[in-house]
């Protein structure tokens, strides 16, 4: 398959010598690296001081927005408008952080549990991918002064935990940034990278890269053999990080001190002051035996030894992961060469002993770990860029591969930059009760909607045997193998009715069409991503409404008279936004909508439960 590079200034094919940067989307701090004379370096800020940036968006009162140092100012100023470890948020559904939503400064949208977060500020509503676009676009700018060039083209690096859904929704903040991104790369062999671990040609080595950021962990074990990367396996947890040490500390102040636990959930000003307060003890106690200071006029204060012994059970659960990972690589602690060290999270004195005590043998903690991965990226951006002939480059497909789904928008399901051969699939189900077939329409390309791609090719999955909307549990499943020909199966899981067709994913593309494609996403990223936001809340509100309507139906005689007037007049407002192009006015009314009926729905069905428990009928 074709490899190609784009000038996108003059929308023609590039030369290799284009500059591809290397990024760290972290759930605290972010950074970017490039290759500077040979070696990886992380750039600095206009002070020639910092190489982080807070991963922390504020948005000003104009609607403009503030990124970094300035917007971190504003976490206890502004909590409610100021947004911070939205990594922790990427491909994820409210049900995934509703346990810790109390711990956020800022709204968390419930429209539905299985749909993925949303984020209010004022009366505008945010997808943690358009958040961290803010960030990405923060970075592109800061290695653009430094260039005095413009930067399309980036790697950026994700847990190696990330599901498909957190690495799309990463490629999707890219885009929207502007950005190309050529490859997600995992942040352990971006690690092992910066380390200079398989950069020589006949280096073999097996390596555990125990990654502990601000709110993510996972634990890698990678095989290096002639400067082929193979991971063996993974294992970690993407909500445990940095976050949860300081959550830690907070709750034991809470308990030691009698702080209103009220107080900490209702007033986002005075529990901003506490986690930041949380994050100074933590970095504090990494050097010294006790922090001390005061909040409101409380003095306060934590030991070392209680730090550890609050913590201790988090260390257990990254331990716990490492011997998971061994053994899912069926390997033995002797035969690990080296454990490499990633993250801010891994100064802290416990870790490092205890990750020490569990391999055996001291812990490869030489470079900043907060830099390591951004390094180690710009070193893969080197290797795509051409410039390092030492590593494999393991072939990739050029354009992404997806299918069609409601209101005409692509659901990517191979990637593009994805390796060959490849396997990925995806679940769907019915739009309409008693659906029984499916219409499966193949596209390529980089574009939100479906209009603006190439079409491969569909064909109908029949036989769906006929049940209420959403029931039907359908696989879509692409099949790529190395010369480029994709097979899709269609899978109803319930019913076992499946179907195969075979289609070319190239169909005769030449590299200049894909790059005009690629064009052509990258500029339109803004429309494209704005037209699938509007897309994508007219079909949430649509189920909304169904579901209002039938709740209605059901359980009616449950509810006061007053209560179905609203229910009913809050539908009906939802109805009339859909009519509009407005996403914020469409999600405002569904948040009203969902706000009313919530409390009503669990006080229905414990009436239904109660009577059904009673031998009464539901």
């Amino acid at each position: 398959m074709a490899k190609f590079a784009i000038n996108l200034k003059k929308g023609t094919i590039a030369k290799d010598s284009d500059v591809i940067v290397g990024i760290d989307l972290g759930t605290t701090n972010s950074l970017v690296a490039y290759i500077k004379d040979g070696e990886s370096v992380a750039v600095k800020d206009e002070n020639g001081k910092n190489t982080l940036v807070p991963s922390v968006v504020h948005f000003k009162a104009d609607g403009s927005t503030l990124v970094g140092e300035e917007a971190k100012q504003k976490l206890v100023t502004e909590p409610e408008n100021t947004i911070y470890s939205v990594k922790r948020l990427m491909g994820k559904s409210f049900n995934d952080v509703e346990s810790v939503e109390q711990y956020f400064g800022y709204k968390i949208i419930n429209e539905d549990e299985d749909k993925l977060v949303k984020v209010r500020v004022g009366d505008k509503f945010y997808t943690p991918i358009e958040l961290s676009s803010f960030i990405l676009e923060s970075l592109k700018k800061r290695i653009e002064k430094v260039l005095d060039a413009t930067v399309r083209k980036a790697v950026i690096t994700v847990p190696a935990y990330f599901n498909d859904a957190q690495r799309q929704a990463t490629r999707d903040a890219g885009k929207l940034a502007g950005l190309d991104v050529l490859r997600i790369v995992n942040e352990p062999m971006a690690a092992s990278l910066a380390y200079g671990i398989g950069l020589k040609a006949d280096e073999t080595k097996t390596i555990a890269v125990y990654d502990l950021g601000g709110g993510t962990f996972d634990i890698s074990i990678l095989q290096i053999d002639n400067g082929i990367f193979e991971v063996l396996s993974t294992n970690g947890d993407t909500f445990l990080g940095g976050d949860d040490f300081d959550r830690a500390i907070i709750d034991y102040w809470v308990d030691t001190y009698n702080i209103d636990k009220e107080l900490l959930s209702t007033d986002k000003n005075f529990s901003q002051k506490v986690r930041l307060l949380a994050e100074e003890a933590k970095k504090v106690l990494s050097s010294t035996d006790t922090f001390k200071s005061e909040i409101n006029g409380l003095n306060i204060e934590i030991t070392l030894e209680k730090f550890n012994e609050l913590v201790q059970p988090l260390v257990n659960r990254t331990i716990k992961a490492c011997k998971n990972a061994l053994k899912d690589a069926e390997i033995n602690v002797p035969e690990i060469d080296s454990v490499v060290m990633v993250g801010g999270s891994t100064r802290i004195p416990l870790v490092k002993s205890s990750v020490a005590t569990f391999f055996g043998k001291e812990v490869n903690d030489s470079l900043n770990p907060d830099e390591v991965v951004a390094k180690g990226a710009a070193i893969q951006a080197d290797v795509l860029a051409g410039n390092n002939k030492n590593l494999l480059l393991i072939d990739i497909t050029p354009l992404s591969l997806g299918i069609e789904t409601v209101g005409g928008l692509m659901d990517t399901i191979i990637p593009r930059n994805s390796k060959v051969p490849n396997r990925s699939a995806r679940q769907y189900t019915t739009s309409v009760d008693g659906q029984t077939k499916l219409k499966v329409a193949v596209f390529q390309g980089e574009r939100d909607l479906v209009t603006h791609n190439r079409k491969l090719g569909e064909f109908i999955l029949t036989g769906i045997p006929p049940m209420p909307m959403g029931l039907p549990k359908i696989e879509i499943q692409f099949i790529l193998d190395a010369d480029g020909i994709l097979k899709v199966k269609a899978k109803e899981l319930r019913s076992g009715v499946e179907q195969t067709v075979e289609m070319r994913s190239q169909y005769g593309l030449s590299e200049e069409e894909m790059a005009e494609m690629l064009i052509d996403s990258i500029q339109n990223a803004q429309s494209d991503m704005a037209k699938r936001a509007v897309l994508e809340a007219k079909n949430e509100a649509n189920n909304i409404i169904r579901s209002a309507e039938k709740f209605l139906e059901q359980n009616g005689r449950l509810l006061t008279e007053e209560e179905i007037a609203t229910t009913q007049s809050l539908t009906t407002a939802l109805k009339k936004s859909v009519e509009g192009e407005d996403k914020d006015v469409i999600n405002q009314a569904m948040d009203d909508l969902n706000q009313f009926t919530s409390p009503l729905a669990h006080r229905a069905m414990d009436v239904n439960i109660k009577e059904a428990m009673s031998g009464r009928k539901v």
